[in-house]
Parts: structure tokens; C-alpha cells; sequence
């Protein structure tokens, strides 16, 4: 079939995921938030508050602030709008405005109000089949996709054919595309790293040096790891790769982009929101003071506490998860939980 996309969300990854389709000659729906901006999108050619610099073909844009509307239009909807926001936006929509359609996910948290993925709050209130679900996800600050520097973004969905279909859109001189199986894993990676990279900001407004954080970095991937392997995601060991029958090429592992990859850029990347949250926390700023000064959705503070409360089901071991949960909701100090963190590392 004929890919009609529909991109629910109007911040910065959204707005660099129309670029690439329109920069690639697609025709895109596009929901935003309100009518004011999407009134100013189409007269200027850009997002007013967010990736301001970014210029979007506004001809094969249909933009529109009725969510309904948008989703009747596509047969494949792009969802970017932050976790935290996601079961408020669907609540609109019912069972058949979801049927027969395909659903790409571009949410990098767990949905708080519920504590589950995206696919797993779709299957409880829309019936809707995991079949029909997708995950584009990897190392991909907005910014830098806007700005056209190289990027790889790795598409996951159990129908591999028609994964591959949707990345076929998205391919472009800036834009490499990856594409797996693994839907549950690159998910719960983009979570756990959100969480990393707080606590790689924390200890960064504590003040410790790079030497801690390439140590600190490398325990979170395994943290990250084993937590993973639980949960029952594939493809875990490093230097292990599975071949593709047909091109001969080697399968990602746990050394791919979409996972160390993303986990690496998010800790040590200025674009990230997550590091800068934590940066705050480290300086001493109250998490109330830190979400009014970044004035952006960290995804790493409701994320910190959805793992802690999905483990106990679990059972990983992950001290520095925990330590940066008690942080952040428990109000332990700092500089105490990262005394704690230190003894863990190996």
C-alpha cells in the first residue's frame, strides 16, 4: 500500500521528522497543538517554538489542530509527542479511528499515568495489534537531524517487510536507516538511557571529571544490559551477530546505534535535555526549580520512577537506576547518592 503519513506532535522531534519526510517529497498531516500555530507554520514556513532554524516545505503539508481529522487522512501515524502528554492526546480518539491502521512510535519514555510502552497502553484501550506497531528510535538529537548532519535512525517492528517499507521513506544522504525486530528492547533502551544521562548530568554539576563518567557510562550500559536480557530482548551479546539470509550483512547487537549508540550521545551530548536536567539537580537546583529552567520534558525524571516501579516485577539488579530514583523522588542528596553509585562501579 501507499504510505499516507499523519505526524501527531509539534515539538522538536516531530518537527524534524516532517523535515525528513518533506525534504524527501512526501506528503505529510500534520497535527499540532493549536490553531494559532499551525496558522503560523503555514504562513512563515516554521515552527515558532521549536527548531526555529529548520525551513519546512509547507506545500505538502496538510497541518491541522484536530487530531481526528489527521489520523482519518494517514494510514500510518508518526507519534512524537512526549510520553508524559501521550494518553491526554489519545484520549480523543476511540477504537475505530485506530483500525486498519499503522502506528509508528517516536515517544522515547514510558507513559507515566499508565507505567507501560506506548504499544502495551494501545493494546489495553484500542484493541490494537502489536502487528501493526513500530518504533523508529537511535541516536538522533533533533537538532542535529534538522541540520542535516549524518544520522543513523533505526526502525524496529516484527513485520520486518513492512518495517523496512517505512524506512524507505525516511532514507536520505543525512539520514541512515537501520532496521530490526527487536520492538520491546529498542523501546525499553530508549528509557533506561534517558535515565543514564540524568544521572551523567548530575554527576557533571557535582562536578566530577571525565574519568568517572566514562567508568559511570560503561557500568549504566551494562545495567542497561542485563536488565534487557530479563525482559527477554535479543541480541544482547557484543561481538555475537546474527546474518542476514538475503544480503549477507551482519544483524545489530547491543553494540548498535540504537542502543549503546543512543545511550553514549545522550549522556555526553549538549542537545540532551536529559543531561542538562540532571546538570541542574548536581548544581543543586529542586526538581521543581529544574523543570521551569529547562521549560522541556526531561524524559529520564517520570522514566526514573516507571523502572523502578516495573522491576520490582523484574528484579535486575540496577543500583545505579535505583540511586537515581531516590534522587529524584526520594530526595536523597546528590552528592550521597552518587557516594553510593561510586562503590557499585567496576
Amino acid at each position: 500500500m501507499a504510505i499516507k503519513f499523519g505526524v501527531i506532535g509539534s515539538g522538536s522531534w516531530a518537527t524534524a521528522l516532517v523535515k525528513i519526510l518533506t525534504d524527501n517529497g512526501n506528503k505529510v498531516h500534520w497535527w499540532v497543538r493549536n490553531d494559532a500555530s499551525a496558522s503560523y507554520i503555514k504562513s512563515r514556513s516554521h515552527n515558532p517554538h521549536y527548531l526555529t532554524s529548520a525551513i519546512l516545505k509547507t506545500k505538502l503539508l496538510k497541518i491541522d489542530s484536530d487530531l481526528k481529522k489527521i489520523v482519518s487522512a494517514a494510514n500510518v501515524l508518526i507519534v512524537a509527542v512526549p510520553s508524559a502528554f501521550t494518553t491526554e492526546t489519545f484520549s480523543v480518539l476511540d477504537k475505530e479511528d485506530l483500525k486498519n491502521k499503522k502506528i509508528l512510535s517516536a515517544v522515547k519514555g514510558i507513559l507515566p499515568k499508565e507505567n507501560v510502552l506506548l504499544n502495551d497502553y494501545l493494546a489495553k484501550y484500542f484493541e490494537f495489534p502489536l502487528t501493526n506497531y513500530f518504533a523508529v528510535l537511535g541516536p538522533c538529537h533533533a537538532e542535529e537531524v534538522a541540520a542535516e548532519k549524518l544520522s543513523y535512525l533505526t526502525f524496529s517492528g516484527i513485520d520486518v517487510a513492512f518495517t523496512k517499507k517505512i524506512a524507505s521513506y525516511f532514507a536520505s544522504p543525512a539520514i541512515n536507516t537501520v532496521v530490526n525486530d527487536d520492538i520491546l528492547g529498542v523501546q525499553y533502551a530508549a528509557v533506561l538511557k534517558n535515565i543514564y544521562a540524568l544521572g551523567a548530568g548530575i554527576a557533571h554539576g557535582l562536578d566530577y571529571g571525565d574519568n568517572f563518567q566514562s567508568v559511570y557510562i560503561a557500568n549504566c550500559a551494562d545495567e542497561m544490559a542485563a536488565f534487557l536480557r530479563m525482559f527477554g530482548a535479543a541480541h544482547i551479546t557484543v561481538g555475537e551477530h546474527e546474518t542476514e539470509p538475503s544480503t549477507g550483512a551482519k544483524a545489530s547487537n547491543y553494540a548498535a546505534s540504537v542502543y549503546l549508540g543512543d545511550l553514549l550521545v545522550t549522556c555526553y551530548s549538549l542537545y540532551s535535555r536529559n543531561r542538562t536536567f540532571g546538570n541542574m539537580i548536581g548544581k543543586g537546583y529542586s526538581v521543581q526549580a529544574a523543570k521551569l529552567e529547562l521549560n522541556m520534558v526531561a524524559e529520564g525524571y517520570n522514566a526514573a520512577k516507571c523502572i523502578y516501579n516495573i522491576n520490582k516485577k523484574i528484579k535486575a539488579e540496577m543500583p545505579i537506576a535505583d540511586t537515581i530514583y531516590k534522587i529524584l523522588w526520594d530526595k536523597t542528596p546528590p552528592a550521597k547518592g552518587f557516594e553510593a553509585i561510586e562503590k557499585v562501579l567496576v
